[in-house]
């Protein structure tokens, strides 16, 4: 006589309460799985310099027109804003010069969303973005949301790139897109134009140039934008956040041809430019000279910084930005810290061994300064012969 057996029964489902459920819980995409949100620290604390802001706020005046502009679009903010952002635009192109028009320009919620933007025409799956590291550490971010393949290749000794350095790295990889920062994040290196024009003339790839710092430089007019007649796949990316003090309006651009510009448009959100964003910006251009005031004021604070640095025996990178990076330490933690614990926030990031600060006001500059020296004698540094 045969035993049938009986037949199991399926598991139920066991579903977390929605309130309970965790990330883990979630069906993320692979990629996403142990990935953390970008995010510098934000603290109350009484000094911080650790997200290369401009210090100064926008004046009164300038806050005035801002309220009022604000206010006017107020009235209207039942209707969509204008998704091309047509007067924007061209009083972007009348800040930029360099004979450019507004059909040649890409605004959007800061650097970041044209960088997407950039990304999501340019790159994606099985294509592959080439850039040079230490760098801004949200490029390979960019490249996951975009399924776009994140390819690097390190700097030289100085932090900087050569001519050779970058062909070298292109003949190798054989990327899409070549995104080249000038001056860079975390290290304030340049790459002189003259590199990035012979670059250009040796690729069919689109080429980025991130100049997000270039009004700190000591020659600002010296800029990439210059070449845009001479090379079609050439974009340039820039942000009113940080020389314009704006960092909290959000609104960054692109300066590339008129075919480039249509297709970041394609891929653009609806409307994703809100009415609030354009006019605050528009304000802040109207008052360029006043909103640019403190650049010099800030790129003396950043050479008065790099000098003090040296002064006290640290190793410190050459900038062309409002920020300088410095070190070396064993354990760079602990001083970061230790800055902290004194009421002053900089940034935990680069290469090991460095430390970042942002040129900030001289009370915040004299605080950095005074919560530094009494760190310093417990920190241990790093010298070449350790390395």
């Amino acid at each position: 006589m045969t035993q049938h057996r009986q037949a199991r029964q399926p598991r139920p489902v066991v579903k977390p309460e929605p309130n309970s459920i965790q990330l883990a819980d979630l069906p993320l995409r692979p990629e996403l799985v142990d990935a953390v949100p970008y995010g510098a620290p934000q603290l109350d604390v009484p000094v911080r310099l650790n997200v290369n802001e401009n210090p100064y706020p926008p004046s009164e005046a300038v806050r005035k027109d801002m309220a009022k502009a604000v206010a006017k679009a107020a009235k209207s903010l039942n209707r969509y804003p204008d998704r091309e952002a047509t007067a924007l635009r061209e009083d972007l192109a009348r800040y930029i010069g360099f004979g450019v028009s507004s059909g040649q320009i890409w605004p959007a919620n800061g650097s970041n969303e044209v960088m997407t933007h950039i990304l999501q025409a340019f790159g994606g799956p099985e294509r592959t973005l080439l850039t040079f590291t230490p760098t801004y550490s949200m490029y390979p971010e960019y490249a996951r949301n975009t399924h776009t393949a994140y390819v690097t290749r390190p700097r030289n000794a100085s932090w900087g790139l050569t001519t050779s350095e970058i062909l070298s790295a292109i003949e190798e990889v054989k990327p899409n897109i070549i995104l080249l920062t000038t001056p860079n994040n975390p290290t304030g290196t340049t790459i002189p134009v003259a590199v990035i024009d012979e670059v250009c003339a040796r690729t069919d790839a689109i080429v980025v140039v991130d100049e997000a710092y270039q009004e700190f430089t000591d020659a600002p007019e010296d800029s990439c934008i210059a070449l845009l007649p001479k090379y079609g796949r050439l974009i340039v990316v820039r942000t009113l956040s940080k020389a314009f003090a704006l960092a909290g309006g959000r609104l960054g651009y692109a300066v590339a041809a008129p075919a480039v510009v249509d297709a970041l448009r394609t891929v653009r959100l609806p409307y994703h430019l809100s009415e609030v964003s354009q006019v605050v910006a528009r304000v802040a251009l109207a008052h360029a000279p006043e909103m640019l005031a403190r650049v010099d004021e800030l790129r003396e604070t950043r050479a008065n910084l790099e000098d003090w640095l040296q002064m006290h025996g640290l190793d410190v990178v050459s900038s062309q930005s409002n920020f300088v990076l410095f070190g070396r330490f064993a354990d760079r933690h602990a001083v970061f810290q230790a800055l902290l614990d004194r009421g002053v926030l900089i940034r935990e990031v680069g290469p090991s061994g460095y430390l970042r600060v942002c040129a900030g006001t001289p009370r915040q500059t004299d605080a950095f300064r005074t919560a530094l020296l009494d760190v310093l004698p417990t920190a241990h540094r790093l010298v070449p012969e350790e390395e």
